[in-house]
């Protein structure tokens, strides 16, 4: 995507998220015992996040990832806010400001955002139980070179640690088969991943996740039954909210794609309500209403879905598709 023509719009609609984290700090410094403060700061990352992604400022949106992570711990409880959080959170801040500017002006990573991202880690790292623990003992030694002029160099080096870390789980251990699974699944290698979620379920039959993903499969290969069955068990669970949420919305898929379209709409709208941010859900809606004759509401599926985040590729399908209509065409019959 060329992002040049959007840029000025990006920094302006950035300008206006980076108020918001700076209010909601300032808010948790003030009552630091509150937890709305720090709600209303995720939802502003976590809107950089997708700003940035969908330009492809990938350096902004991973360190914007990595800021809402360790959000996410101070919601669930699982840090508190403590001395030394808004410090660190307004280092952040200030970092991604910079960040954002860098990036639109194509210029090489600011020193603050791998400063920033190496206290953002060592505040959101929990501390290692006795079974983590291990002794210094033979490895593997992996360089990476970086091309010159990288973006974001710092914020890139630490991506590649994770997904080292990643593949050096154990062949045999459910999450690194979930992980090829998944990599294949992005291949569209379907039967190959496929089999290993199934190896992941037989060993671990509450894995949300796993079982959303050979829903996903099915649905894929048209196996409706199945996906159903799937899809509706990781509901039943409710044991991961990414998994529910996504159970959720690929049921909505199912009745799409079976022309069942008051389903498909009440899978869509439970999708929404678990995760507004979820763009696509805003659009396959509007197709819903629209193949079931409601064209005033699939209108204002798309015109919700554009305005909830206009720089998301979904958010600006669903502009595209809102000027198709208005112009004598039909919304394509898939995605």
């Amino acid at each position: 995507m060329n992002a040049t023509p959007y840029a000025d719009l990006f920094r302006s609609e950035s300008r206006e998220q980076l108020a918001a984290v700076n209010r909601a700090l300032l808010d948790l410094e003030a009552h630091p015992g509150d937890l709305a403060p720090v709600h209303e700061l995720f939802r502003a990352v976590h809107s950089l996040k997708g700003m940035s992604a969908s330009m492809g400022y990938t350096g902004v949106a991973a360190f914007a990832h990595e800021m809402e992570g360790l959000l996410e711990r101070v919601r669930a409880g699982a840090l508190p806010v403590r001395d030394g959080l808004a410090d660190v959170l307004f280092s952040a801040a200030d970092a991604l400001d910079a960040g954002v500017e860098c990036a639109i002006a194509g210029s090489a990573e600011p020193p603050a955002l791998s400063e920033a991202l190496t206290r953002l880690r060592a505040l959101a790292a929990p501390a290692p139980t006795d079974d983590e623990r291990v002794d210094d003992g033979p490895g593997v030694l992996v360089r990476v070179r970086q091309c010159s002029g990288t973006v974001f160099p710092g914020v890139r080096a630490f991506m590649v640690l994770q997904k080292a870390r990643a593949l050096g789980l154990s062949p045999n251990d459910p999450q690194s088969e979930a992980l090829l699974g998944w990599a294949q699944m992005l291949q569209e290698k379907y039967d190959e991943a496929l089999m290993n979620f199934q190896k992941v379920l037989m060993r671990e039959p509450a894995n949300a996740l796993a079982r959303i993903n050979v829903g996903y499969i099915c649905l894929k290969k048209k196996i409706f039954g199945e996906a159903i069955e799937h899809l509706s068990k990781a509901i039943r669970l409710d044991n991961d909210k990414k998994a529910t949420l996504y159970a959720h919305f690929y049921l909505g898929l199912v009745y799409l794609e079976r022309e069942m379209y008051e389903d498909a709409q009440t899978f869509f709208r439970k999708t929404l309500a678990l995760g507004p941010n979820l763009i696509e859900a805003h659009y396959e809606l509007g197709r819903a209403h629209w193949y079931n004759g409601e064209r005033d509401e699939a209108k204002q599926a798309w015109s919700t879905g554009h305005a909830t985040n206009k720089f998301n590729p979904w958010g600006k399908r669903c502009a595209e598709v809102l000027q198709t209509v208005e112009t004598g065409g039909e919304p394509p019959r898939t995605p």
